[in-house]
């Protein structure tokens, strides 16, 4: 343990390292407490999200509570327009992969940015994953697969299983009985090797729509639909988080987006992408909060980015999402990885 390691060298008298030993006597009590609900609850995903990021639970916050963003405290206080949006300035960082970062201001203010990359599908491979065990991070993710890219992907249950439709290498994962009436990414299916698009399926049938595909994601809410709207109405303004979305341009190139803090509720993020240069046919919402993870890797360019924040609405209650032993980096059961072909 680390606080074995700091105390040998300093020396203290018997009686202070006894002290501080039954000091952290119930902290550890409970991490073992908690390591065991979370491994009945949620089986190996369980005892890893404790062995590998620790636990976290959720605290009661003010909207100017010093744990929170500038950009948090902006937007519970009601400015949750941004100023309008900068040229995106992309940089080519390897054939058919892209990368920026697009800077979000108010009133002249940074308050947060999307990190983007933008990728060509007939030079990338995309694989859909899940690894229940919750024993992989973003970089672990990459390692395994020869990724250029990974992102966190769609949402998942107690025990690391998908909770929305999935298909993995040609498997289907995920309910077989499910009502989806928001949005889909699929790749290499009906249209092809080297296909990747997203879609708006409103009025469709997800079974049949991706039918055929060797890998797709169903998720929600869409940020932005075929009727050129998104669909976030009812999502509470307050709640707050890192965000990761999939976006489609005109010209058919996949956009990952993931947000550096977390400015932006869900309608909020909506309103804002139409306003970019991005050239936006499509967007797609995926998981968020701490788990909104982002890595790219290709010609000496790296990035590697995870989240920090979430918040939400309990009762009357704000409370923010905060870790108990925050030392390593988030599992993600669901990734999307982009492998070069």
């Amino acid at each position: 343990m680390t606080w074995i390691r700091i105390l040998q060298p300093l020396q203290w008298s018997r009686r202070w390292r006894w002290l501080v030993a039954l000091s952290l006597a119930p902290v550890l009590v409970a991490a073992v407490a908690m390591a065991v609900a979370y491994g009945t609850a949620g089986g190996w995903y369980g005892v890893n999200v404790m062995l590998r990021r620790g636990a976290s639970t959720w605290v009661d916050v003010s909207p100017d509570d010093s744990r929170l963003s500038p950009g948090i405290r902006l937007s519970l206080a009601g400015q949750r327009t941004p100023d309008p949006a900068e040229p995106v300035r992309w940089r080519q960082v390897a054939a058919g992969l892209e990368v920026a970062e697009l800077p979000v201001r108010v009133g002249g203010q940074p308050v947060d940015a999307l990190l983007l990359s933008r990728i060509d599908p007939a030079r990338y491979r995309f694989r859909v994953l899940n690894r229940p065990a919750g024993d992989r991070d973003v970089g672990d993710w990459m390692a395994a697969t020869g990724a250029s890219l990974v992102v966190n992907g769609s949402y998942y249950g107690h025990d690391g299983t998908p909770d929305t439709p999935v298909i993995s290498d040609g498997r289907r994962l995920g309910p077989a009985s499910y009502q989806a009436t928001h949005g889909a990414f699929l790749a290499d299916g009906p249209g092809g090797s080297g296909s990747a698009r997203l879609v708006d399926l409103a009025g469709l049938d997800w079974r049949q729509v991706t039918d055929g595909a060797s890998q797709a994601m169903v998720s929600y809410p869409m940020l932005l639909g075929a009727d050129g709207r998104g669909r976030t109405a009812g999502e509470d303004e307050r709640w707050l988080a890192n965000r990761s979305f999939l976006g489609q341009d005109r010209a058919g190139r996949i956009i990952v987006g993931t947000t550096r803090d977390a400015y932006f509720s869900l309608p909020s993020l909506a309103a804002f992408l139409p306003r970019t240069e991005l050239d936006l046919r499509l967007a797609l919402n995926l998981d968020g909060g701490p788990v909104a993870c982002q890595k790219v890797s290709a010609s000496g360019y790296q990035r590697d980015f995870c989240g920090r924040y979430e918040m939400a609405v309990h009762g009357d209650h704000l409370q923010l999402l905060r870790p108990l032993f925050d030392y390593r980096g988030w599992a993600l059961p669901m990734a999307l990885v982009a492998v070069p072909r």
